[in-house]
């Protein structure tokens, strides 16, 4: 029987690790060592070793992969694939040649486009369409391999980067398990990235967090949305750091007022001017020092400062109105 190690981290591993169970002999499973967690801090185990326990798989953590004893241990077990989602780590090229068949990532992009760690997040705050998982060999240079297979997925105006994680997930585990009989019938070229097209996700910035409301309202509804739920963005309401948890864009109104200002105000609704006079809704949000709430909410224990044709968000955290 096909033999395996997996490596990956996060939930989007999980149902490809599960399918991986299901089909195949996955000999051992390599995952980010347990980190603390919330406010107690208290040591958790990541979503893709809590499955391979269950299914008494042998489980290995380094914190730094390169001639570590898991990546011997690896070499030792001789995997006919070594198959990666979401691992978090690069691995040395004699780890990589320790497969007999190909070692193979799980990438939540249509390679070239968005190389790197955040690419679900960049697709969605870049305002595209469309973005899909590749299947490609793994070289040293990161996410550089051939691409072996490749699926298209489209991103709703409804779609965050919490709801495109789920679908991608699906899609990649699928789109592994139609690759993975091609390769073990015989060897697969795979395409070349075309180099001239490689675009770039590095994981979030702080700074990239924080909205910039000249920036046009569509453009702040792609931040939103790409960085929910994780790491969410914000901004300065009133000299309160404040999450922006859901917004509609207005596309039917137009504002001649300074970006951050409000131009509409009632019981349900605060609206906000945006960059080039768009018109940006705020549906949810959260204070710093208190729980998610909708705008009522907020809006009925709000002082009367939130009126119309008053300036209440700063450009950039620490600027001054």
């Amino acid at each position: 029987m096909t033999k395996i190690v997996f490596m990956g981290t996060p939930a989007f591993s999980t149902p490809i690790l599960e399918s991986l169970i299901e089909k195949y002999d996955v000999a051992a499973v390599m995952t980010q060592p347990d980190r603390p967690v919330g406010r107690k801090h208290v040591l958790t185990p990541s979503p893709v070793k809590k499955v391979a326990l269950a299914h008494n798989i042998e489980v290995l953590q380094p914190e730094k992969v390169s001639k570590s004893p898991e990546m011997q241990r690896v070499i030792d077990i001789a995997p006919d694939f070594i198959v990666t989602a979401a691992f978090g780590q690069f691995l040395p090229t004699k780890l990589l040649k320790a497969a007999k068949v190909a070692a193979v990532n799980v990438h939540a992009s249509l390679l070239p486009l968005y190389r790197g760690g955040a690419p679900v997040h960049y697709a969605i705050m870049n305002g595209d369409k469309e973005t899909g998982v590749s299947i490609m060999y793994m070289i040293r240079q990161m996410d550089a391999g051939n691409v072996i297979s490749q699926v298209k997925c489209p991103i709703t105006q409804a779609d965050d980067t919490g709801s495109m994680f789920d679908k991608l997930s699906l899609a990649g585990r699928d789109l592994l398990l139609k690759t993975l009989p091609t390769l073990i019938e015989g060897p697969v070229d795979g395409i070349k990235q075309d180099e001239r097209a490689v675009t770039f996700s590095p994981n979030i910035s702080r700074a990239q967090e924080e909205i910039d409301w000249t920036h046009t309202a569509s453009e702040i509804d792609w931040q939103v949305r790409g960085l929910r739920p994780f790491p969410t963005a914000y901004v300065v309401m009133d000299n309160v750091r404040t999450k922006i948890l859901d917004v509609t864009v207005l596309a039917d109104q137009q504002t001649t007022q300074v970006p951050g200002t409000v131009v509409n105000r009632t019981k349900h609704e605060l609206d906000v001017a945006a960059g080039q006079g768009t018109v940006l809704r705020i549906n949810r949000l959260q204070p710093a020092g208190h729980p998610q709430m909708a705008i009522t909410d907020f809006l009925n224990g709000a002082d009367t400062q939130f009126e119309v044709g008053k300036q209440i968000m700063k450009m950039k955290f620490g600027a001054t109105n």
